[in-house]
């Protein structure tokens, strides 16, 4: 571990300077000499890195979508080369080229620490071996080893003998108690982030090489921690636990504002927005337009998760818009009450009645008039027509024979006229 301190020795200077200016304002409130002035320049050196390291997450967080969308990809590869995982593998490996993607980028802030961590490490040391380095002078260094956390000298290890602790002013119990529980808690923060990350915002039902990675992750890390832990300084445990922590809360607060698609805090989040917006009728936040316009955008690619958040929206009135927007739909218009509340009410209420479809025989008919009213109507009709105006029928126009003149027509008689003599009969 020293050999490799040593190469970043270069970023010792710097390391050292920004601790001492910490101590600087820290010992000016608790004292110079006392643990938490050096260990609260510790842990505000890990918060400046972490903020300064928050865009190379950023970037992480997008390789991290983009390793999502290239999911379906990869399962239809090992799909077709299922048998065969030589060619599977190098499909994989063209397809990464191809998108630009690396499947180690979720490595990448921890890399980006790592020389911090190294120069620290190595200052720790120095103190530890009562040698100045750095910035940190001789009056510096003796107000370091006189540092105590929790009873446990700042340059203090587990595997520290009894005559190393007492010449650093401490017992062998209260340092071991002390490291081992800083060594669980470390260990316990970065298997619950990398759990956490695969439980709640990874889409389970694709198996790929980066759902591998990060299960592998999960279990090797903790124990990476276990193993090296046991041969770290109390101050360099500080420093791991903060930015174990810091990790930790940085996660929860991505996968609760901005969850990978398909996933289970996908699921939650939008359930939740659903929510706020068919309760506010509008979406404020400039993050939750941008995951609305993504999911607009995909269409018919939508997962299930959010077709479902698209049909709560139908269902309350709303659509979303190509801009992440959400405004009332056709359907449904918003109006005052007197006393200033909003109430929705439908428009297809307002909607002119269609009259109803009219069967065969009324159409037939004439429309849907009774007979009596035909009758009626019919009727007024022929008697406001005057007497004069009626045609006469003509002379030689036949007449249907009604009940009544049926059997005169039958016996030969005219109606109405001469009749004609009957014929002798032959006799």
């Amino acid at each position: 571990m020293d050999t490799i301190a040593s190469l970043f020795s270069f970023i010792t200077t710097p390391v050292s300077w920004v601790i001492v200016q910490f101590h600087t304002v820290y010992g000016a409130i608790f004292g110079p000499d006392t643990g938490w002035a050096w260990g609260l320049s510790i842990v505000s050196l890990v918060i400046l890195i972490r903020i300064c390291l928050i865009p190379l997450f950023v970037k992480q967080i997008k390789a991290t979508r983009a390793m999502q969308t290239l999911q379906p990809e990869m399962k239809k590869i090992q799909e077709r080369y299922k048998n065969d995982k030589q060619r599977q593998s190098e499909e994989m490996m063209k397809l990464y080229k191809e998108s630009g993607t690396n499947p180690l980028s979720s490595c990448l802030p921890i890399l980006a620490q790592s020389p911090f961590f190294f120069a620290l490490y190595h200052v720790l040391n120095g103190i530890a071996s009562g040698t100045t380095i750095g910035v940190i002078n001789e009056s510096l260094l003796a107000s370091a080893r006189k540092a105590h956390i929790f009873g446990a000298p700042l340059a203090a290890k587990f595997k520290d003998g009894s005559a190393t602790v007492q010449a650093l002013g401490a017992t062998v119990t209260d340092v071991r108690v002390v490291t081992a529980l800083m060594i669980i808690l470390m260990s316990a923060s970065q298997f619950y982030t990398q759990r956490q990350l695969m439980t709640k915002n990874v889409d389970t039902t694709v198996k790929t090489p980066f759902m591998q990675q990060q299960k592998m992750l999960m279990y090797v890390f903790p124990v990476m921690f276990a193993v090296f832990g046991i041969n770290f300084p109390v101050g360099v445990l500080v420093y791991w636990l903060t930015t174990n922590v810091w990790t930790m809360g940085q996660q929860m607060y991505v996968i609760h504002n901005n969850p990978t698609p398909g996933s289970k805090a996908q699921a939650a989040y939008l359930e939740r927005l659903t929510k706020h917006v068919t309760h506010h009728g509008k979406v404020s936040r400039r993050s939750e337009k941008a995951i609305i316009k993504a999911i607009v955008a995909k269409g018919r690619d939508r997962n299930e998760f959010e077709r479902k958040f698209i049909n709560g929206l139908t269902k309350a009135g709303l659509a979303a818009q190509a801009d992440g927007s959400v405004v009332q739909s056709e359907g449904q218009a918003v109006a005052q009450t007197e006393d200033g509340a909003t109430t929705t009410t439908t428009a297809t209420a307002a909607k002119r009645q269609q009259p109803k479809r009219q069967s065969k025989s009324q159409r037939q008919s004439g429309g849907p008039k009774q007979a009596g009213e035909a009758a009626s109507s019919m009727s007024l009709e022929k008697s406001d027509e005057p007497e004069d105006a009626k045609p006469a029928p003509a002379k030689n126009a036949p007449q249907k024979p009604g009940n009544g003149t049926r059997s005169r027509a039958q016996s030969g008689q005219r109606k109405g006229g001469p009749q004609r003599p009957k014929s002798p009969s032959k006799k």
